[in-house]
């Protein structure tokens, strides 16, 4: 490990230490209540934790009475015990939530630590403060989405890497724990990672050497209990269960995947990184070029690059190309972003900060004008559009958020007047940027924005025009998160396979036409949508008797 300039630096000041603690508080902490399961993702994560709660099967993952055998539960496992614990106080979808922020507060953690580690004891608040600020954190780790865990794990698997020279046990210990969390959220995918990070180290000499191989073998060990013993249950209690995951879900699709796909989206992760990764890609690009002669002989530049080349190779060849398969990548470019803050020339560094003021304070006006041009029906076009987007939205005015909103908005204008310009406090400043117009879309816009992502009015006019008896619903092209929904908002179980026997059909169709012309066998009884979607319809069937 060579010497960088800031490592010289004096440790951050117990004050400043509490202002950016509390800014990772409030960022982590905002929007994880007070709304619905959201589709896509949500409304399935919570019909899976849903199922947990109701039939107490902690084994099998099962979705509205159908196994979903598609990642393991560790996750939902999590989730479930927090909703539990909460329900005293909050609705089971929000308690479930609350388990993305607890696994969303150790990857803030580990990775603070990493770079504490990486680059010295001032550098731990950065990593942390860059990687909140990445735009294509900010929605997504504050969902119910198994994708955290699996963040999670990462962090740990890089801490553990990054504690090697010093604390080799120590550091097999996070390896182990670390790939085991990521398998039981998200599958095969952190083994591979694992096991393409140890492997491509062995190229550099600095690795090749007796506390990496006990590390390793330590974190073996570690992982053992989590890569074996919930699969061993699970194939014992049953094999077809188990060859469905193992085989057609994950390793079998893989295969498939490999010899069948053109790979079109091979490249998916690399056009989406410029925003998704922004501001931390640019900045570790600096630090690269930065040490671009020296980083073949460190440790710290070998190891990040090596995990983020790593992920974006395994995660390209993936079967599942989505924004948020892209998280993981996340960790290691911000961590390589701290190595860019104190070598970054001061004049890039204020366009950067300065770029961020004028981006936000813009957003924050436009979210204050479009709020308030709805609360009063202006006929500005801006609020037409709005009007145009979630059509029936009725705005309220509510009083306790108006004061949040504006005391963050305040706050935020007396931050950026009253903090200096430097090359440390452009992040900070990005970072408090993006919590902002978090806070403000929590607070502002949770409504509208509810209104068009939860199922709960379209459940509730589909359950009114139920009659009171029936043999059951065949469901017809209908999504895993829809059908957790109905069942959730609704208690409506719709079998997500065709059965003669049901004397009810629920159809879901992406376009205006019924999907069932035979009116001679079926009746249309029922049509509807969420709030605002002109795509995706719903329609219930009644069999006609003879």
């Amino acid at each position: 490990m060579y010497s960088y300039p800031y490592q010289k630096d004096q440790l951050i000041s117990p004050t400043k230490g509490l202002f950016l603690g509390l800014l990772c508080a409030v960022w982590l902490l905002t929007g994880l209540i007070g709304h619905d399961p959201w589709k896509p993702d949500e409304a399935y994560s919570f019909g899976l934790v849903y199922h947990i709660l109701k039939s107490g099967d902690w084994l099998v993952p099962t979705l509205a009475g159908d196994v979903y055998m598609e990642r393991p539960p560790l996750f939902y496992w999590t989730a479930a015990i927090f909703a539990k614990v909460f329900a005293a106080f909050l609705p089971l979808h929000d308690g479930a939530r609350l388990a993305t922020g607890f696994y969303m507060g150790l990857t803030m953690l580990f990775t603070g630590m990493t770079g504490r580690e990486l680059f010295g004891k001032s550098a731990g608040w950065a990593s942390a403060i860059i990687l909140i600020g990445s735009m294509g954190l900010l929605v997504r780790a504050h969902l119910l989405v198994a994708d955290i865990a699996l963040l999670t794990g990462c962090a740990m698997m890089i801490y553990g890497y990054a504690l090697v020279p010093r604390r080799h046990r120590w550091s097999g210990f996070l390896l182990g724990t670390g790939l085991g969390i990521g398998f039981l959220a998200k599958g095969f995918i952190a083994p591979v990672f694992f096991l393409t990070f140890s492997l491509t180290l062995l190229i550099f000499r600095l690795w090749r050497n007796r506390n990496y191989y006990l590390s390793l073998g330590i974190a073996l060990l570690s992982a053992l209990p989590w890569l074996t013993i919930w699969p061993t249950l699970l194939y014992l209690y049953s094999p077809e269960y188990f060859s469905e995951w193992f085989w057609q879900l994950n390793v079998g699709r893989w295969f498939n995947h490999v010899h069948d796909s053109v790979h079109l989206n091979t490249f998916y992760y690399v056009s989406i990184l410029p925003w998704f990764a922004w501001p931390a890609l640019p900045l570790a690009i600096w630090a690269v070029w930065e040490a671009r002669k020296k980083m073949w002989q460190s440790e710290e530049f070998q190891l990040l690059l090596v995990s983020f080349f790593g992920m974006l190779l395994a995660l390209s060849f993936s079967t599942n190309i989505n924004e948020l398969s892209a998280l993981p990548m996340l960790l290691p470019l911000s961590l390589l972003g701290t190595a860019a803050l104190f070598t970054l020339r001061r004049g890039a560094a204020n366009a950067l900060d300065w770029f961020g003021i004028m981006t936000f304070a813009l957003i924050a006006i436009l979210l204050w004008w479009g709020w308030t041009g709805l609360l009063v029906d202006s006929p500005a076009k801006i609020t037409q559009l709005l009007k145009d987007y979630r059509p029936g939205f009725e705005p309220v005015f509510q009083l306790n958020q108006f004061w949040i909103a504006v005391a963050v908005t305040v706050l935020w204008m007396v931050l950026v007047w009253r903090v200096g310009r430097s090359i440390r406090r452009s992040v900070i400043n990005w970072a408090a940027g993006v919590t902002l117009l978090w806070l403000l879309a929590v607070t502002l816009w949770m409504p509208w924005l509810n209104s068009g992502k939860s199922y709960r009015l379209m459940v509730t006019s589909l359950k009114h025009v139920l009659p009171a008896k029936y043999n059951c619903i065949s469901g017809r092209g209908i999504g895993e998160g829809q059908r957790a929904m109905l069942q959730y908002f609704g208690d409506i179980t719709v079998s997500g396979k065709p059965k003669a026997e049901c004397n009810l059909i629920l159809v879901q169709g992406y376009s205006a036409a019924p999907p069932i012309q035979d009116k001679e066998h079926w009746k249309n009884v029922w049509d509807g949508s969420r709030t605002g979607d002109k795509n995706e319809r719903f329609w219930l069937y009644r069999k006609v008797k003879k």
